[in-house]
C-alpha cells in the first residue's frame, strides 16, 4: 500500500522554483515568505537572485538552490563553474545544473561528464549539493539511463528530470528509468508539470527524494486532509 504523507513531510521535499525571466524582486519575496511559512524545503532561484533569496530566508530552515547553465545547458564548463562559484559565494547550498544536452545527443559523453565534474569540483569543497538536469523529454529511455550514469561518474548527488522550460516535464516512465539506474545511489528529483498533491505524492512513492514545482502552496492546499494515500 502506498505510503501516507503529511503536508509537512511533502513540504520539506519540495523545491519551489522562481525561475521565469519576468519574475521580479517582489515575486521572489513573496515566494520566500511562502516557503518560510509553509515549511517548504528549498527555494530554487536564478543565480543572480541567490544573495537576495538567502537574505530573505535568514533564520529559516529553507535552503537556497541556484540553477546553473539554465535553461539550455549550452555553456562551456568554465562558465558553469564560475557561475557555480558565485552562487556558492552568495550562499546557495544546492546547485541545479543543466547538462550539455546537445553534446550528449552528439555522443560527446566525455565532454558532458567533464562539464558536470567542473561544477561538482566547485561545489563539493563547500559541501554544496549538485543536481543534474537531464531534460528527459528530449531523451529516450536508454539515453536517460546513460545520462544518469554520466552524472554519477562525475560525482553529482542528484539527477533531475526537467527544467520546466522544455516541451514536457516529468513522466513516470522517465522517473522509473532514473530510479532503476541510480536511485539506490543518487537522489532523483521529478520536476516539470507537477501541479497537484496526487501527482506529487505519486512521485514520492515511486522513490523520488525531491519534487520541483512552480507553486508549492497550490500543491499543499490541494489535499483536504493532512494525510492522504498517494495516487496518480
Amino acid at each position: 500500500m502506498p505510503r501516507q504523507w503529511t503536508v509537512a513531510e511533502v513540504a520539506r521535499r519540495l523545491d519551489h522554483a522562481v525561475l521565469k525571466p519576468q519574475q521580479t524582486d517582489a515575486d521572489l519575496a513573496t515566494a520566500a515568505a511562502m516557503c518560510r511559512e509553509r515549511g517548504v524545503g528549498c527555494l530554487c532561484v536564478r543565480s543572480c537572485d541567490v544573495r537576495r533569496a538567502v537574505g530573505l530566508l535568514t533564520s529559516s530552515n529553507v535552503v537556497v538552490a541556484s540553477v546553473i547553465g539554465f535553461p539550455h545547458g549550452g555553456f562551456v564548463p568554465a562558465v558553469k563553474a564560475t557561475e557555480a562559484a558565485q552562487a556558492v559565494a552568495d550562499g546557495a547550498t544546492e546547485l541545479d545544473m543543466v547538462m550539455q544536452i546537445g553534446a550528449f545527443l552528439s555522443g560527446r559523453h566525455d565532454d558532458v561528464q567533464a562539464d558536470i565534474a567542473a561544477v561538482v569540483a566547485t561545489a563539493k569543497p563547500a559541501g554544496v549539493i549538485v543536481k543534474v538536469i537531464l531534460e528527459t523529454c528530449l531523451l529516450t529511455a536508454d539515453q536517460t539511463a546513460s545520462a544518469c550514469r554520466l552524472a554519477e561518474a562525475a560525482g553529482a548527488d542528484f539527477v533531475k528530470t526537467s527544467t520546466g522550460f522544455g516541451a514536457a516535464g516529468a513522466t513516470p516512465e522517465a522517473v522509473a528509468v532514473m530510479l532503476e539506474t541510480v536511485g539506490d545511489r543518487l537522489g532523483v528529483k521529478a520536476s516539470g508539470g507537477i501541479r497537484d498533491w496526487q501527482t506529487c505524492v505519486h512521485y514520492l512513492n515511486m522513490g523520488c527524494r525531491r519534487i520541483g514545482v512552480g507553486d508549492a502552496a497550490q500543491i499543499l492546499d490541494s489535499t483536504a486532509s493532512a494525510f492522504t494515500v498517494g495516487g496518480y
